[in-house]
């Protein structure tokens, strides 16, 4: 799919920094939410089984013995200026959660911040963009709220389902497990590239149709296959989000470097020295549990690190589901990569 032509209103005007990029580092985060889990921990229900402690991508709260409700949310400036693909991207993402999961989407509600004098039309665009990619998911979107802000900001609170006894978590990794990517990676680096005139329309126009593409039929085809131990790579980069799922699994998550698939372009934008806000946080957030062996190109390094918008699913498999994996993937039409293993050791990750 093409990129759409913008018109004369362009919405990366009107910000320094969009997509994940614009998270908050984790570095940061994890320093404000120091206490919080426990102390959130020990004073939630039993039914609450996903929270702050362990952090998770949602939070999970069981209704019954075969169901539990999830919730989440994620919102962020444009990266793009056609509107409605920012609705689309901002949506998948924020969805992303979700099936990173295990769940089902029930419904979305609307977080929008707007410019007072933002055109009518942009904002039905915007809309009208994330309410088909709900539809997609197969929810609804069913309302929201919006308020002004100079800097527009769009995304969604979504609430999901589950079968408690088939919910995709982030710790459950074993070592001998071996670890696979649902999307390539580079996103960052090529929104980026796109603001300085580094990155070349089509090179661009992949990426978009990367983060415009659900992650519902590969959660599906991960659930059905046995999996359990899965999380989404999104701004705090695949090492980022690899140090989380090794963390709450007590394990060691070793990346081999020449196996990560770059969307097009990408290296090469690296290779010029452009990288994101976000990707120096999270080289922070990652900088005291990372090793990085001495022959890996600093190309890679950097799309390791690289804040990803609606990225793909990273997901521990063990040995003896490889197979299932593999046919459900096929089935689902999933393009996948394997990218490493799950060793023993302290909490960690290294890419060799």
């Amino acid at each position: 799919m093409s990129v759409l032509q913008p018109g004369p209103f362009r919405l990366t005007d009107l910000t320094d920094c969009g997509g994940c990029a614009a998270k908050l580092g984790a570095d940061l985060l994890a320093e404000a939410l120091v206490g919080l889990g426990a102390d959130a921990a020990a004073h939630a229900p039993d039914a609450l089984i996903a929270g702050l402690n362990p952090p998770d991508d949602a939070a999970v709260y069981r209704v019954s013995d075969d169901l539990a409700i999830i919730g989440t949310l994620d919102f962020f400036p444009p990266l793009v200026d056609d509107p409605r693909t920012f609705g689309e991207i901002a949506a998948a993402n924020a969805l992303s959660d979700v099936f990173a999961m295990g769940g089902r989407v029930l419904f979305a509600l609307s977080i929008a911040a707007f410019p007072a004098d933002l055109p009518g039309d942009v904002m039905t665009e915007i809309f009208a963009g994330a309410s088909s990619k709900v539809r997609e998911a197969g929810g609804t979107l069913a309302g929201g709220h919006t308020i002004r802000d100079p800097e527009p900001k769009y995304g969604l609170a979504v609430i999901g389902a589950v079968h408690p006894d088939r919910l995709l978590r982030k710790g459950g990794a074993r070592p001998g497990d071996r670890l696979l990517l649902t999307k390539r990676l580079g996103t960052g680096l090529l929104v980026s590239g796109a603001r300085q005139g580094r990155t070349g329309e089509a090179d661009l126009a992949a990426a978009i149709d990367a983060m415009r593409r659900l992650n519902r039929p590969a959660s599906e085809a991960l659930v059905g296959a046995g999996i359990r131990a899965t999380t989404d790579v999104t701004g705090f980069g695949l090492l980022g989000h690899g140090l989380e799922m090794a963390r709450g699994s007590g394990a060691r998550f070793v990346f081999d470097a020449a196996s990560l698939p770059a969307l097009r372009g990408a290296l090469e934008v690296a290779a010029a020295g452009i990288e994101t806000g976000g990707a120096a946080h999270n080289r922070r957030f990652v900088a005291g549990s990372l090793e990085v062996g001495e022959d890996v190109p600093p190309g890679f390094v950097a799309l390791a690190h690289d804040p990803q918008t609606s990225g793909g699913l990273l997901a521990a498999v063990p040995p003896d589901r490889i197979a299932a994996v593999e046919d459900a993937l096929d089935k689902a039409g999933v393009e996948r990569w394997w990218i490493g293993a799950v060793e023993p050791g302290d909490a960690g990750v290294l890419l060799t």
